[in-house]
């Protein structure tokens, strides 16, 4: 591939345990997934593929003209499937794939193109990711919201559901009550604590390396499998994203949140 080429692709499996067939849940008038695909047809790259284990998304994408692979059904996570894709299309160790989560219908091409460029501004990363900054106490103690530190030079030391780092001053062994915001609300303006932006860039050849590893012991821990490439010796690198990324679809209210978004954007000619 040519300086800075990158392939999007789209993991979009039928199977889920809270929205069952999410990523043909209709949005104002379009399948989920299609609209993710609209959105990394509209970033740099070169190439967007739609990776399933289902013959019903298969024929909604081909449908509007999308590169669509069917893939394994049995990959525990995205990342496998996605190795599976960098096989099948017989990519060189060097060529980088952005994975595009099937339910992020609002996710900015610019953070597609980001990340990407992140990873190709260090040849040594194995992966590139996206973070945020963290201003609230609710975001910032939930389990569900995945929290990254990283060094100086922008790559990971961990991931965690915890709220990382720990500030020892501030918080005591009682001070999970929360209460200490209430008092010292600056210590959220500090930037100390990012959220992670689950939006990757890969290299072919840690892809085909990933694949042939079990889950690691924090991996299984944290149930984060961006540990298992820590595990192994691998760099993540992790860049503040230039604009916010908005949140994907998990719930049925989250579906219902987006719809309203996209229908009214719609209405007004703007989709």
């Amino acid at each position: 591939m040519a300086e800075r080429e990158f392939i999007a692709v789209i993991p979009a499996r039928y199977a889920s345990s809270r929205l069952p067939g999410k990523p043909l849940a209709q949005i104002a008038g379009q399948p989920m997934v299609a609209h993710v695909w609209r959105r990394a047809c509209e970033s740099r790259a070169t190439r967007v593929v739609v990776a399933t284990d289902d013959a019903r998304i298969e024929t909604a994408l081909a449908e509007l003209g999308a590169e669509v692979l069917m893939t394994r059904v049995d990959h525990p996570t995205g990342t496998d499937r996605l190795a599976e894709v960098a096989d099948r299309l017989g990519l060189a160790d060097d060529a980088v794939l952005v994975n595009v989560q099937g339910d992020e219908p609002l996710i900015p091409a610019t953070l597609i193109d980001q990340v990407a460029d992140r990873l190709f501004d260090d040849p040594e990363a194995s992966i590139a990711t996206l973070a945020e900054s963290i201003s609230d106490v609710e975001t910032l103690f939930n389990p569900n919201v995945v929290k990254v530190v990283r060094a100086l030079s922008g790559r990971a030391l961990y991931f965690s559901r915890a709220p990382l780092p720990w500030d020892r001053e501030a918080w005591d062994r009682d001070a999970w009550d929360r209460d200490v915001f209430a008092t010292r609300p600056e210590l959220l303006e500090t930037g100390a604590w990012l959220r992670h932006i689950g939006l990757y860039a890969y290299r072919a050849g840690f892809l085909a390396e990933y694949g042939n590893w079990v889950p690691s012991p924090l991996e299984q821990l944290e149930h984060l499998e961006q540990l298992r490439a820590l595990h192994h010796g691998h760099s993540i690198q992790v860049a503040l994203a230039r604009e916010p990324h908005p949140a994907g679809v998990d719930t049925v209210e989250d579906l219902a949140r987006v719809r309203a978004l996209l229908e009214t954007a719609d209405d007004r000619g703007d989709a």
